[in-house]
């Protein structure tokens, strides 16, 4: 088994410096999952626009506006799963994002658990020591 990293509308992130090539987000989300003891499952690497990440912000989490970054965490991880996991989705709105790189790996984390706003700052030192990697 083994990890996929589907991108999906990369375009939408075109024109900024930033934006690391498949193969690269393939590996940061690898990285981050990693952190958690996992190495296979499929994970989705959406950009949109501010206007479909707002209506996500606000369905998910009810609040208003856009936002850089939400998680859609699908199986969780004391869960039976048989077969490859399906990890979830990172939605990155490109706009509203000062680091893509970031932003993926930061997505990819709360895939498997993580969570800043109850861990210490656990979450954004793994974060961090990944992207310094």
């Amino acid at each position: 088994m083994s990890l996929e990293v589907e991108v999906l509308d990369a375009e939408l992130a075109a024109g900024r410096d930033d934006v690391p090539q498949e193969a690269d987000i393939a590996r940061l989300v690898a990285l981050a999952v990693a952190t958690a003891g996992v190495y296979d499952g499929h994970v989705a690497i959406a950009f949109v626009d501010a206007e479909r990440i707002a209506e996500l912000n606000a369905e998910w989490r009810g609040k208003e506006g856009p936002t850089d970054v939400l998680s859609f965490p699908i199986d969780e991880a004391d869960l039976d799963v048989v077969g490859p996991r399906e990890l979830g989705d990172v939605v990155i709105c490109p706009p509203h994002t000062e680091n893509i790189r970031e932003a993926i790996v930061h997505g990819a984390l709360h895939l498997v658990g993580m969570d800043h706003e109850v861990d210490d700052g656990e979450m954004l030192a793994v974060q961090g020591e990944i992207l310094s990697w």
